[in-house]
C-alpha cells in the first residue's frame, strides 16, 4: 500500500489534524515513577502489585507480563496525539509463554476497572502483538456504545477484516480490524514476523502514534499509517497500557492536545 495513496484518501476523507498555538504537551511518563497512573491487576484490584508487574527502571516502564492487568491514567483525555515508544523483552508467561508477545494501548477507557473480563475497562484498543501491532480491537460490551467504522477489504483472516482505504465502509461493535499488512498466515506463536511487518525486530524500539480528533482515530507505527477508524464511540476516556503475558519496556508516553 503506497503512502501517496493513503495521503490522498485521508485528505479527501477529511482526516485533517491541526495543532493550535495554544497546544499543550504532556509527558504522561516522567521517567522516574508512575505518577499520574494507577495499577489494576485481575483478581487483585487497584494498586495491589506484590509481584511488581509494573515497575520503573533505568528510565523505562517495565511491564513483566507475569499477570494480566494494566496501568491506567488518572485523567480522561480527548482530542490528542499519543506517542508511545516500546520494545519487547525476552520473558513470557503462562498462558502465553509460547504465543505471540502481546500487549496493547486501550484508548477511550470508560466505566469500571475490570469491566471487561475482570481485567480491562471497556475501551477501543490499539493492539500491540507480534505481527499485529496496529490492529484495532473494540473492547466493548456488545452495545453500540463501543463501536468504530472503517473501510475494509473483502478479505478476512481468522474472521477479522483488514483496513483498506479504498474498501467498503463497515461498522463494528466488537472484534478486531486488522492493520492493512497483517500476514494472512499469521499464527499465535512466539516470535512471529509477517512478510510485510512494520514493527521492528525483537529488542528494537518501536513508535506508535495514535491521532484522536473528535470521533476519528489514526494509528501510525514507525512512521507508517497502518489503521484508521471514524465514528469512534466513545471518543474520550482514560488511557491504559496492558500487561498480557509478555515483558514490555516503555520509554516514552507523550500526549499532545489537538484542536
Amino acid at each position: 500500500m503506497r503512502r501517496e495513496l493513503l495521503t490522498f484518501i485521508l485528505a479527501v476523507s477529511g482526516f485533517c489534524f491541526t495543532v493550535s498555538a495554544q497546544q499543550r504537551y504532556i509527558d504522561l511518563f516522567n521517567g522516574k515513577d508512575l505518577n499520574g497512573w494507577y495499577i489494576f491487576l485481575k483478581g487483585k484490584g487497584v494498586n495491589s502489585d506484590p509481584n511488581n508487574v509494573f515497575t520503573v527502571k533505568n528510565g523505562n516502564i517495565v511491564i513483566s507480563g507475569e499477570e494480566f492487568g494494566c496501568i491506567t491514567t488518572n485523567e480522561e483525555f480527548e482530542n490528542y496525539k499519543l506517542t508511545v515508544e516500546f520494545k519487547w523483552g525476552n520473558r513470557t508467561f503462562s498462558p502465553r509463554e509460547d504465543r505471540a508477545r502481546d500487549s496493547g494501548i486501550l484508548l477511550h477507557s470508560v466505566g469500571e476497572d475490570g469491566g471487561s473480563d475482570g481485567t480491562w475497562m471497556h475501551s477501543i484498543e490499539c493492539q500491540m502483538i507480534e505481527g499485529g501491532t496496529g490492529d484495532i480491537i473494540v473492547v466493548g460490551d456488545g452495545s453500540d456504545n463501543f463501536e468504530v467504522t472503517t473501510t475494509v477489504s473483502g478479505e478476512t483472516t481468522q474472521g477479522s477484516h483488514y483496513f483498506h482505504p479504498g474498501g467498503e465502509a463497515a461498522t463494528f461493535n466488537g472484534g478486531r480490524i486488522n492493520w492493512y499488512g497483517r500476514d494472512p498466515e499469521w499464527k499465535d506463536t512466539k516470535g512471529f514476523r509477517g512478510v510485510s511487518d512494520v514493527e521492528n525486530p525483537l529488542g528494537e524500539w518501536n513508535r506508535i502514534e495514535c491521532y484522536v480528533n473528535g470521533d476519528n482515530l489514526l494509528i501510525y507505527l514507525n512512521g507508517k499509517l497502518v489503521n484508521r477508524a471514524y465514528n469512534v464511540k466513545p471518543h474520550k476516556g482514560k488511557i491504559q497500557i496492558q500487561s498480557e503475558g509478555a515483558e514490555l519496556f516503555v520509554r516514552k508516553v507523550h500526549l499532545t492536545r489537538l484542536n
